[in-house]
Parts: C-alpha cells; sequence; structure tokens
C-alpha cells in the first residue's frame, strides 16, 4: 500500500520516540532501494553523495536540483525520507524558511539546516537561531509533522568547541527544531555531553571506530552515516577499475547473486 505523506510524516517522527534506529544516506534511486529492501525504516539525503552523482564537490548542488532529487527519492521508495538542506541554499531566515517548504512540497518529510555559511565561516549565535526558528515556523504551518534537525557544524569546520556547540544546540532546541545535531563528534564522551545538556534526540554521525550500542549508550537517538557510504561503493568501484586497468583482473566484478537481485 502506497503511503501518503502525513503517513509518512507520522511513522518517521513515532522512530524517534522508539528504541533508537540509523538512518542511513542514499545517494541515488537505487541505493535508496536497496536500503528500504535490507530493512531500513527511514532515509536521509547526503548532500556530498548526491554532489557526486552530478559530479560536483559538496554544496555544489542547487536547491531546484535538491528539490528533483527528492521527487526521485520518493518516487523509487515508500520510506521517510529526511532531506540535507545544507545552510538552507542561503543566510536569511526567509531563505531557510522557503527550503523548508520547498522540500516537504517535493515528499520531504523531514530536513537538517546548518549554522555554517559556504562563504567560509559559522553564522554568528543570534543569526543561527533566528534561522532555525524560521525552519521551525515553516514546518509547523506545513500540515503534518515534519521533523526539523538544527545541526550545530563546530567539530565539521575545524573548531571543535563543545561548550559553543551545546550553547548552539540548546538554543535550537528552545527555537522548536525537533533533532539536535553536531556532525562529527569524536569520542563517547562527547557525544554523552551534547545528549546530556540538550532535551530533544540527538543525531549521531557514524564513525568508524564505534559502534551503534556505543554511541546510543551515550544517548543518541539517531546514526546517520552520512557521505561515507557512498563512498564504500565509489571506494569499491575504483578499486575494481584499477585492477582491471594495471592487471586485467576481472575478479573484483564477481558478486554474490543475491546482490544483483536486490532491485528485484
Amino acid at each position: 500500500m502506497e503511503l501518503t505523506q502525513k503517513q509518512k510524516a507520522e511513522a518517521f517522527l513515532a522512530l524517534h520516540a522508539g528504541e533508537p534506529f540509523i538512518i542511513p544516506n542514499p545517494w541515488d534511486a537505487g541505493s535508496a532501494r536497496v536500503l528500504e529492501k535490507l530493512g531500513f525504516q527511514a532515509l536521509a539525503t547526503t548532500s556530498s553523495g548526491f554532489a557526486f552523482t552530478l559530479g560536483r564537490s559538496d554544496g555544489d548542488a542547487t536547491l531546484d536540483e535538491v528539490v528533483e532529487h527528492i521527487r526521485v527519492l520518493n518516487r523509487a521508495t515508500d520510506l521517510p525520507v529526511s532531506v540535507d538542506l545544507e545552510n538552507g541554499h542561503g543566510p536569511e531566515p526567509a531563505t531557510v524558511a522557503t527550503a523548508v517548504t520547498r522540500a516537504a512540497e517535493a515528499g520531504a518529510v523531514g530536513g537538517s539546516i546548518e549554522d555554517y555559511d559556504p562563504a567560509g565561516e559559522i553564522y554568528g549565535f543570534d543569526h543561527a537561531v533566528e534561522r532555525v526558528a524560521a525552519a521551525c515556523e515553516a514546518a509547523r504551518g506545513l500540515g503534518f509533522p515534519f521533523v526539523l534537525t538544527a545541526r550545530a557544524e563546530n567539530f565539521v569546520r575545524d573548531n571543535p568547541d563543545l561548550d559553543d556547540t551545546i550553547a548552539r544546540l540548546q538554543a535550537f532546541d528552545r527555537a522548536g527544531a525537533d533533532v539536535l545535531y553536531a556532525p562529527r563528534l569524536r569520542s563517547i564522551d562527547e557525544i554523552r555531553a551534547v545528549c546530556e545538556a540538550t532535551s530533544k534526540p540527538v543525531n549521531v554521525l557514524a564513525r568508524p571506530s564505534l559502534s551503534m550500542s556505543e554511541i546510543t549508550d551515550a544517548g543518541a537517538q539517531r546514526v546517520s552515516v552520512g557521505g561515507p557510504l557512498t563512498w564504500v561503493a565509489v571506494a569499491a568501484m575504483v578499486n575494481a577499475a584499477q585492477r582491471m586497468r594495471d592487471d586485467g583482473d576481472f575478479s573484483p566484478l564477481a558478486i554474490p547473486e543475491e546482490v544483483g537481485k536486490l532491485l528485484d
């Protein structure tokens, strides 16, 4: 049975009140369908992975292209889709609100807004909060529970200031964000500090050195993987291509039969 957007939204919201869960990040329709078939309950887009499909670097996709990407994923899967809206595709609160509205119109039931300006700096504290408040206001006017994730980018942008990160997340919490997210927290202690300082569900970016149980025991409700799942696939392709080029070795092309049937 095909679900309505409201049903997807309600299911996505409910996940944040249940057991901690993984939300993987597909980069195209095929990867979205595979992840659905593997049993995941929701999906989130990846800005870097999607940009790769366009032959560009992270941050170089336009809002129009992101909106079409959302439509493609929604046609490919019945799972709830949350979208990486980066900085809202503009610095002003009104622009951020427009990005949320357009994402929802394309079928998204959640989205994330970060506090980093692509011009090269983290937005000032008050301005960052105003942007999140505008995104939340737009989300509340949609007629269904759009899960708004507010991101504090310090650790991604070579400014690992835990105190400022927590202060920003607390302010985003007060501004109405549904989920809080500080990408690239480096340790269990940092994850625990963020989770204990905030009242909303916390999303944590997966790290190869940490297990799901370690992350969730520290308090995280949701674990995303971001772009690295894309790069795992790209790395396998590069390895196979290099072995073909250098050694005439086609053995990496042998795949388990069940993998070839994931889209059946």
